[in-house]
């Protein structure tokens, strides 16, 4: 028969999860965060290079419905910020012919834009980390679309 578990016992079973959790998250890209008025979304990546091998994630863009002139606020983890990032806005289609333009953000964590900057009523804002030589070239991709009402 055992006893209540002891300090040292629980101390061991939060290392352990705290190491389990931490080699799972390892595992996977970091979140984007994007905030538009009280609705808050964490975007997670379509493609990252993740310690030197570069992977694909099946992964369908979210969309927010927004209202003209909210503010967008894109917040990227510390590693994505100093490896250097942009994000391009794109058309529905998210097609290449379809890019409306690209902002290079650099190391800042964090870029504020309007609702109102893509002139389509709908549109893609696509997060890009700058690429390193680990992946050929790879570098992360995070997308979310906007749908802005009528104004």
């Amino acid at each position: 028969m055992t006893g209540p578990p002891t300090n040292r016992s629980l101390r061991a079973i939060a290392l352990s999860l705290a190491l389990l959790t931490s080699a799972c998250s390892a595992d996977s890209a970091p979140t984007v965060s994007v905030t538009v008025g009280d609705q808050q979304m964490d975007v997670e990546a379509t493609q990252y290079c993740l310690d030197g091998e570069g992977k694909r994630y099946p992964v369908t863009p979210q969309v927010l419905q927004v209202e003209p002139e909210e503010t967008i606020l894109i917040e990227v983890p510390d590693d994505v910020a100093e490896s250097g990032w942009s994000f391009q806005v794109f058309e529905q289609g998210l097609q290449d012919d379809g890019l409306i333009g690209e902002v290079d953000v650099g190391q800042e964590a964090s870029y504020e834009l309007s609702t109102s900057d893509a002139i389509p009523a709908a549109y893609y804002i696509v997060v890009v980390q700058n690429s390193g030589q680990d992946c050929e070239g790879l570098s992360g991709a995070w997308p979310i679309g906007f749908l802005r009402a009528a104004s």
